[in-house]
């Protein structure tokens, strides 16, 4: 029985990578599949086709991002208070916001388009040339689209690596003879079939994106840690954003490799440790951001329950507080 078990889950494994390098779009291929659509928008809003262009690569991860595959959302665009449409919930600057949900990839360009026309902060941008690029890179930046410090300068590059430039010389006249739409919706079909397969594999009880094991942590998905891994190549894996890693886990951006055989969290940790787990004595040579990473705390309230400055040392033998604030001396 265990051997078959063995068999089925390997089959299962490889059949899962398979199907992964398979349907994963390139951006060369993302951008030549959405190209006209943002040409066409261009022209109807004067958002350069480069900007939109890039920021569809950036913010879909070149359309294999979940929120891409299964909502066909490329922007990242949140719900906010006028969505009348489907939704659906990820964990991003917050946990569990509100993201739009799409019928086709064209409509999400469409609505990027209509969600910058329609925001007043967004206003002074439509004042620039569609041709100057750096200028609405920047713009974006400066009225709040991303919270990325590098948010400008990760567009500017994406233009000048792929040429986008170039779509925004492009006329409607020059646009394909054939319907766009018609385009688009041989790519729905594609999308349709692709998305099937993943939800299938969504719904094996093995985490159909990588091949360790997903360990539950106060109620957290967590992981450990092996040779050879990085936090660039976690972040891949699990399909996340480093940023993402480094916050969950209370690490600097320079922080080293991850050592072998540690937690390492793929959501954001908790502010109190599970029930029964009320106090920590603290070993030698243990650290603040042990115990945090052990209980799936977050770093900063553990100091808080034990009345502590942020990077005090604590001391070998000290009782910590892991559900409750520590009582006054």
């Amino acid at each position: 029985m265990k051997q078959s078990l063995f068999i089925i889950v390997t089959v299962l494994l490889f059949i899962t990578l398979f199907a992964n390098s398979q349907t994963r779009m390139s951006r060369k291929e993302y951008i030549d599949t959405y190209k006209n659509i943002a040409i066409r928008e261009m022209h109807r809003s004067g958002i350069p086709a480069s900007i939109t262009m890039a920021q569809g690569c950036l913010e879909s991860e070149n359309g294999n991002s979940v929120l891409a595959r299964k909502s066909n959302n490329h922007f990242g665009i949140k719900c906010k208070k006028d969505w009348k449409g489907a939704r659906t919930y990820h964990n991003d600057d917050k946990l569990h916001e509100c993201f739009r949900v799409y019928r086709s990839v064209e409509d999400s360009y469409v609505d990027h388009t209509d969600f910058l026309m329609e925001n007043p902060r967004y206003r002074h941008l439509f004042n620039l040339s569609h041709k100057d690029y750096n200028a609405w890179a920047h713009g974006l930046k400066k009225a709040g689209y991303a919270t990325d410090r590098n948010y400008a300068h990760r567009l500017i590059k994406i233009i000048k690596d792929e040429e986008l430039h170039r779509l925004d010389e492009i006329t409607p006249e020059q646009l394909p003879d054939q319907n766009i739409l018609a385009r688009e919706g041989k790519t729905n079909h594609i999308d349709e079939a692709k998305n099937k397969v993943q939800e299938a594999f969504d719904n094996i009880t093995l985490n159909p994106y990588q091949q360790r094991e997903v360990l539950e942590i106060n109620g957290l998905d967590a992981i450990y840690t092996i040779a050879g891994d990085t936090y660039e190549s976690i972040a891949r894996e699990f399909n996340m954003k480093l940023w993402e890693i480094y916050l969950y886990n209370d690490l600097p951006r320079d922080a080293p490799h991850p050592p072998v055989n540690t937690f390492l969290y793929l959501e954001r940790k908790n502010y109190v440790a599970q029930k029964g787990n009320d106090f920590h004595v603290l070993k030698p040579r243990e650290t603040m951001h042990d115990v945090a990473q052990k209980y799936g705390i977050t770093l900063n309230r553990l100091y808080r329950l034990n009345r502590m400055k942020k990077g005090e040392k604590p001391v070998a033998g000290n009782k910590l507080y892991l559900r409750r604030k520590k009582p006054r001396d």
